[in-house]
């Protein structure tokens, strides 16, 4: 698949909307809602910047994948825990959009501690007429009132308002890693390294905890979980994943505490290929179901595994990310990039999938034709609306023209954060400060 790349930097009024380089810039969560009309950013500062898709006119094709910033706000702020003399920061973990039901849009944000649902709503027209208040806004005196008057709605200048409509706070011990609506559309989970709390939209003072994993004794510790997602059909079913390359999927109705798993799924390792990396690599960072629900995907360090979820001794598919980095394990383990939390997203057929690697490239997979490709999202190698060509990765030996030697990959551009519109072949890249939007060629 061969995509034109459109990044958007400045909106309707010139002002410059790309994110400068620092480290509070660093774009932390990508997410489209249910339609694809608004695509959300979260990044390490805190900030939640929503963009809004451009509507498409005869006179100008092109728009049909352009996004205007449409608001930002501060959903977070870093706070201060006194009792366990623990930083919070504001770093955005996860952004998840409500299904929408009115004129209105909702969506949940997290960081590490605190879960707020925000309400992004319009409004074109202001009241005029008050009987108590004079027009700035000041109180009248009521004996001087003589007579009654209507308040009208004028028009006014088009204002996108957020506001939090409700704060899930002081449920978590450890890191929030992950946040999923539920099917109901009235609950959702929300999951730390070793417990998963579900959640009713409308009650923030408690939450109902369905998993803990966590022993009586801290030195038994053996795996965390990394992600959970549920079900996008059956509300009692999600699944979890764990640091050691296994997935728990779990039926809320078997029993309130989901300790027993319903299904286990693991693939065996080889006993030829094992190292000392091996645990490390074969840890689940990210899970998704299909929007189906017949299969879910997971991402550990080196691949992109797809899962039926009625096989649970295999998976039924294993696309190789970036294998060449096999040889690289032991340089990755002492700079860190090899514990770095890569997603995965499925496209809204669930026929193809995409998920990030070092040096800005990200990998798509059709699960059709088993071809896959690599694309760059960089400002050097890219202009708006230019065809991206694909990139390939020499591995030893003679390095053949426009390919790129593993020695010479950027392990610090990384591409972490990737999200597919529900319905077009839209997507969104983050690749560390800057967010690429790309479409597929029009002829």
């Amino acid at each position: 698949m061969f995509l034109s790349e459109n990044r958007r930097e400045e909106n309707k009024n010139g002002k410059m909307c790309s994110l400068f380089c620092f480290s509070a810039d660093i774009i932390s969560t990508v997410e489209f809602n249910y339609s694809g009309e608004l695509l959300a950013t979260g990044d390490k500062g805190g900030r939640v910047v929503i963009f809004q898709h451009e509507q498409e006119s005869k006179n100008r094709p092109h728009l049909r994948g352009e996004y205007n910033v449409y608001s930002t706000f501060q959903s977070h702020e870093p706070e201060f825990d006194y009792l366990k003399s623990l930083e919070i920061e504001e770093k955005i973990n996860k952004i998840r959009w409500l299904p929408q039901q009115n004129a209105a849009h909702f969506l949940l944000s997290t960081n590490d501690k605190t879960i707020k649902l925000w309400k992004i709503s319009e409004r074109d027209k202001r009241a005029e007429g008050y009987n108590l208040k004079d027009e700035d806004g000041r109180l009248l005196d009521p004996f001087r009132i003589t007579s009654l008057r209507v308040p009208v709605l004028l028009p006014m200048d088009l204002m996108v308002e957020a506001s939090p409509r409700r704060i899930f706070a002081n449920a978590h011990t450890y890191h929030i890693n992950s946040i999923s609506v539920n099917s109901d559309h009235e609950t959702y989970l929300s999951a730390d390294d070793l417990r998963i709390n579900l959640w009713h939209l409308e009650i923030t003072d408690r939450s109902f905890n369905i998993v803990d994993i966590k022993p009586a004794n801290m030195e038994e510790l053996t795996e965390v979980i990394t992600a959970a997602e549920c079900h996008p059909h059956q509300c009692n079913v999600f699944v979890y994943s764990s640091s050691k390359g296994t997935i728990r999927l779990c039926d809320m109705r078997a029993a309130a505490l989901c300790d027993r798993h319903s299904k286990f799924f693991e693939e065996p390792e080889d006993p030829s290929s094992r190292s000392f990396f091996s645990e490390i690599i074969s840890s689940i960072s990210d899970v998704k179901f299909s929007h189906s629900g017949r299969y879910m995907m997971t991402r550990d360090y080196l691949s992109v595994k797809v899962w039926d979820l009625n096989m649970e001794n295999r998976p039924v598919e294993t696309y190789q990310v970036h294998e060449y980095l096999r040889s690289k394990l032991c340089s990755l383990y002492e700079n860190d990039c090899i514990f770095d939390k890569f997603e995965c997203c499925w496209n809204g057929s669930d026929s193809a999938i995409m998920t990030g690697s070092y040096n800005n490239f990200f990998r798509m997979f059709d699960r059709n034709t088993r071809r896959d490709i690599t694309l760059e999202a960089s400002r050097e190698s890219s202009k708006p609306r230019a065809t991206l060509k694909p990139r390939k990765v020499s591995t030893g030996g003679k390095r053949k023209k426009d390919e790129i030697s593993v020695d010479s990959l950027d392990f610090n551009k990384k591409i972490l954060h990737t999200a597919w519109h529900p319905k077009d072949n839209v997507i969104a890249v983050a690749a560390t400060n800057n967010l690429y939007i790309f479409q597929d060629k029009i002829n």
